[in-house]
């Protein structure tokens, strides 16, 4: 099927990471590749392009749309954490710019048969990488109610967490829950009704966030990217995230805050214990948000949130 994914905040990506003819950047995420054939078409001659994906689907589909440029280009069926091993494996100790769009694209969604769309009836999987071990599946029909009442709270923000961790406990004790379409109707069963048509958003929104961050690890990866990725970038280079989660924001913010040498500790503590030390510049004092046009162009596009940070 056609990799279908049209490329967020693409002018404002390209613009803040500074590209020119020469220099070395790393898509973390290639998708679409929207962003990436951006960023090689304007660093050639001359410069490299590394581009990483854990979905497989991206990578098969990154080496046709980036063919032309495909000496100034290498890619990595990886996920983005383990970009140290890749850059040590082709020899490069720090690049000019890192770009990671944390957005699940419109192929995941509407093409790739994995269930993360509530309103397909395909395999509840939700894996970005189908070699991982752990499926949506999995976690719906093995944790226990308080486990997925947590889940659904602390990565979802579900108002409705008790009611529909309650609602498939007592589903799966009569049948597996297996599609994503089955699982959508669990949810809007255990929803009061008077609040099902007045959500601007589908009530089982919420609930595969939650599931497809805990399958994929999407927290914790970010987290520990964040802490590493500033020591992989030359000195003027930039690393620029597009968030889609307050979660995810709330992660970039706090690392930039601490590479700028901004105390970090609760405020509650007598003293600083967290010693910072300034290692970069924001260059987005207020976070980034796409244009009233783009959004009405692509509606996926509405819940960005680009920050940008530059190495001193």
């Amino acid at each position: 099927m056609p990799y279908k994914h049209i490329p967020v905040m693409l002018s404002e990506v390209v613009h803040f990471l500074n590209c020119s003819p020469g220099k070395t950047y790393v898509d973390c995420t290639l998708g679409g590749s929207g962003h990436a054939l951006a960023i090689v078409e304007k660093i050639i001659p001359g410069g490299l392009l590394i581009g990483i994906d854990q979905d497989k689907d991206a990578i098969l589909n990154a080496k046709k749309v980036l063919r032309p440029y495909e000496l100034n280009v290498r890619l990595f069926h990886e996920n983005f954490v383990n970009l140290p091993e890749i850059l040590s494996q082709i020899n490069i100790d720090a690049v000019d710019g890192i770009f990671l769009d944390l957005g699940v694209s419109f192929y995941q969604l509407e093409l790739s048969g994995r269930g993360f769309s509530f309103k397909k009836d395909e395999p509840l999987d939700m894996r970005m990488n189908i070699n991982s071990q752990v499926k949506a599946e999995d976690l719906v029909n093995r944790m226990d109610e308080e486990g997925l009442k947590k889940l659904f709270r602390q990565y979802g923000e579900e108002r409705w967490a008790k009611q529909i961790a309650h609602n498939i406990v007592k589903v799966r004790k009569r049948k597996r829950i297996c599609s994503a379409s089955q699982l959508a109707q669990i949810v809007c069963d255990a929803v009061p009704k008077k609040f099902l048509f007045t959500q601007k958003i589908h009530p089982a929104t919420r609930v595969f966030m939650a599931l497809r961050i805990a399958v994929n690890r999407e927290l914790e990866l970010l987290d520990s990217f964040m802490e590493s990725a500033v020591n992989f970038l030359r000195p003027k280079g930039r690393l620029c995230v597009i968030s889609f989660h307050s979660l995810e924001d709330r992660i970039v913010k706090h690392r930039i805050k601490a590479l700028e040498g901004k105390c970090i500790c609760p405020p509650d503590f007598p003293k600083c214990v967290c010693n910072p030390k300034r290692v970069v510049r924001s260059l987005t004092k207020k976070v980034l948000r796409p244009t009233e046009e783009e959004i009405a162009v692509n509606p996926m596009a509405r819940s960005a949130k680009l920050r940008v940070a530059e190495k001193l």
